[in-house]
């Protein structure tokens, strides 16, 4: 459990501290969907944190398909009196959401490369379906905002290498099925702008760059993710390519507290890339700082052609993050600082009482 990691539990804190917007959510109700992966748990866990903390009394709806999941993992938590699950799937249009609600986070989405190739109807009709669901929700339960977490992938393809601002739009082939993923956070941004001005329903949008960090599931495949794991477990880290694609990398804590720093300050129906400065690298930089964390090395060999039609199409998708930054957000981990911190939490995990 990661809440073994002291770690984790100080650089909560810390994150904390360099949070004080925080406070207008006290008393205040949040649903968050996709309660349990990689970039929502970090979220849910700050507010825990902060309820445990600063007595804040925020009601936690967490919603997701799996009870075992979020007691899984968020443990003891899970029992508190201000944590709550809400049944919830979004590639399903019969949900049941009653519960009154403030404020929602919308994580919830297939976001596994292999799964995309796997399932692209799936992938586009959740991506929708999802989002129309719960603005229907925000609508009739009155919530005061919905926050909508889309993807760099929006961009498409950029001509040069500099970072994307959020105005920019580039070429998507339309008749990829890898980009039903792309094309689905596309027009899920677009029902957002729309449910605002036909139903008056506000809404933020914040498009993440490459999310990294020690919440991500064993089983999650995306390089970062499980490169993070090799690293941790001092196995050596395998490219498949040249990895000269340039990426916004982002540590969960930092991609968290962007979101909650544009649920509460953003603009009605604007989108906020969420993006470090300092942690704009290659593939093969990000590869390279977390096999020097994990005193590993760093090989190369050929990928498959199904591995090949998983990959990301964009050969740079990094993000200009000066909107994000105009709210008074500023992150905390560096590139290096925060593969180091990845994968150090994550051996404190996997080897519980043993130093990293």
């Amino acid at each position: 459990m990661i809440y073994q990691s002291s770690l984790w539990l100080s650089d909560l804190d810390a994150v904390l501290k360099n949070l004080p917007a925080l406070a207008a959510l006290r008393g205040k109700s949040v649903m968050i969907t996709g309660a349990a992966g990689l970039v929502c748990s970090a979220v849910t866990d700050l507010l825990i944190c902060y309820n445990e903390t600063e007595n804040a009394g925020i009601r936690i709806l967490a919603a997701g398909r799996w009870l075992e999941e979020m007691t899984g993992r968020f443990g003891p938590f899970a029992e508190k009196d201000y944590f709550t699950f809400v049944p919830y799937d979004a590639s399903r249009t019969d949900n049941a959401l009653t519960l009154p609600c403030d404020y929602i986070i919308h994580g919830a989405s297939n976001a596994f490369p292999g799964l995309i190739v796997k399932e692209p109807v799936e992938t586009m009709l959740s991506n929708v379906m999802g989002v129309k669901y719960l603005l229907d929700y925000a609508k009739a339960a009155g919530a005061k905002r919905l926050l909508y977490i889309s993807s760099s992938e929006v961009y498409g393809q950029k001509a040069d290498d500099q970072p994307f601002r959020e105005g920019e739009y580039g070429f998507i082939d339309l008749l990829n099925p890898r980009n039903s993923y792309s094309v689905g956070k596309r027009a899920a941004e677009t029902l957002c702008a729309s449910y605002a001005a036909e139903y008056g329903v506000e809404s933020v949008i914040v498009r993440p760059g490459h999310i990294y960090g020690p919440t991500a599931a064993p089983q999650d495949n995306r390089v970062a993710s499980a490169w993070s794991y090799s690293a941790a477990r001092g196995e050596d880290i395998v490219m498949k390519s040249a990895g000269e694609q340039k990426r916004s990398y982002c540590h969960c804590l930092d991609c968290a507290s962007a979101i909650l720093t544009v649920l509460l300050q953003g603009e009605n129906t604007r989108a906020y890339n969420i993006s470090n400065p300092d942690s704009i690298v290659t593939i093969r930089e990000m590869a390279a700082l977390l096999a020097k964390a994990g005193g590993v090395k760093l090989l190369q060999t050929e990928a498959t052609e199904a591995e090949k039609k998983g990959f990301n199409p964009m050969s740079n998708s990094s993000l200009d993050s000066a909107g994000l930054e105009a709210l008074g957000w500023k992150g905390l981990f560096d590139a290096e600082r925060g593969f180091d911190h990845t994968v150090r939490t994550l051996r404190e995990i996997l080897n519980p009482g043993k130093s990293t």
